[in-house]
């Protein structure tokens, strides 16, 4: 998916470099969608280079007279762009939360580890939705316009927020068994 990401970054902000795309993905909590690293990110966008899906413009700044390589999409690069948001906009994925998985031998593990594990999820969800506060809070959707980033942000607290829910309530049940 990360290149989906640059070529999409790359149509937004046409002559931008490798280092600002970064830090727009960091900036708007990409990773919240999907994993990556700076050396993920720059060997995807190597890639897309190698490809001809964007090229670079070589630029002299006028101040300090340094070379820059912002990049630019290509015709390829747009057709790339389209092939890849048909892929992943028509993907559906069950939920396949690893955690269930455990769950389903939770009569066989120890009971004070298992609340460890709840607890676990609890912190994690409670950790991705404190990401997710952050990024709503620092945006507002414009009148007018759909911002389907936030809406999808905005979605995702409400589902992270039905699983903390289900996990303290869980949690508490077995610690009332167990006394």
């Amino acid at each position: 998916m990360i290149p989906l990401l640059i070529l999409g970054l790359l149509i937004q902000n046409p002559g931008a470099h490798g280092y600002e795309l970064l830090s727009l993905m960091e900036k708007q909590q990409y990773r919240y969608i999907v994993n990556f690293t700076k050396g993920s990110f720059y060997y995807n966008l190597q890639q897309l280079e190698e490809k001809g899906l964007i090229e670079q413009i070589h630029q002299i700044r006028p101040k300090n007279g340094r070379e820059i390589h912002p990049f630019k999409i290509t015709s390829l690069g747009i057709e790339e762009f389209e092939k890849l948001m048909t892929k992943y906009g028509t993907k559906a994925e069950y939920v396949n939360l690893q955690f269930y998985g455990a769950l389903l031998f939770a009569d066989e593990f120890d009971t004070n580890k298992l609340l460890e594990l709840i607890q676990s999820q609890i912190d994690q969800t409670e950790a991705r939705m404190a990401l997710l506060d952050e990024y709503l809070a620092n945006t507002k959707e414009l009148p007018g316009k759909i911002d389907y980033f936030r809406r999808m942000n905005e979605n995702s607290r409400f589902h992270h927020l039905v699983n903390l829910k289900w996990f303290k309530e869980l949690k508490s049940e077995i610690e009332d068994t167990t006394v």
